[in-house]
């Protein structure tokens, strides 16, 4: 089985971040992440599920039966969230963060945009359309 790569993470002074300056939180939601999208993750769950469906005779598909794959895909479900949502903020404020500093750094580029996300729907509606028509005037 192949090895994910491990890529250097650098701060921007370019010291090495270490897994341990990261909350326990945040190194567990990121390895819950980087699990669940395997595929091995999904085979796994369709095992388990494969399971489950052919036990239904076994234990006369009594509720207690259903109540196992219920109860256990709501938790499941419930804890991902969490932990998916946690990568996912994460993700987007670094992204958010490298655009901003492209701005920043390009003579060309409009420095209203830095932080544009935090800015009112209609700001950003209004400011996506000037966008587009100017790219349609070139």
């Amino acid at each position: 089985m192949n090895t994910p790569r491990s890529f250097p993470r650098t701060t921007e002074s370019g010291r090495d971040i270490k897994d341990d300056e990261l909350s326990f939180f945040s190194r567990a939601a990121n390895n819950v992440s980087h699990a669940a999208g395997r595929p091995a993750a999904f085979i796994l769950c369709c095992v388990v599920v494969i399971l489950w469906a052919v036990t239904g005779p076994i234990f006369h598909y009594s509720d207690t039966w259903q109540l196992i794959i219920n109860t256990g895909t709501t938790i499941i479900t419930f804890l991902m969230v969490f932990l998916i949502q946690n990568s996912q903020n994460r993700d987007g404020a670094a992204l958010q963060a490298k655009l901003d500093e492209l701005i920043r750094v390009t003579k060309e580029a409009r420095n209203e945009f830095v932080g544009i996300e935090k800015r009112p729907e209609q700001t950003l509606e209004a400011m996506r359309q000037d966008c587009e028509a100017e790219a349609a005037a070139e």
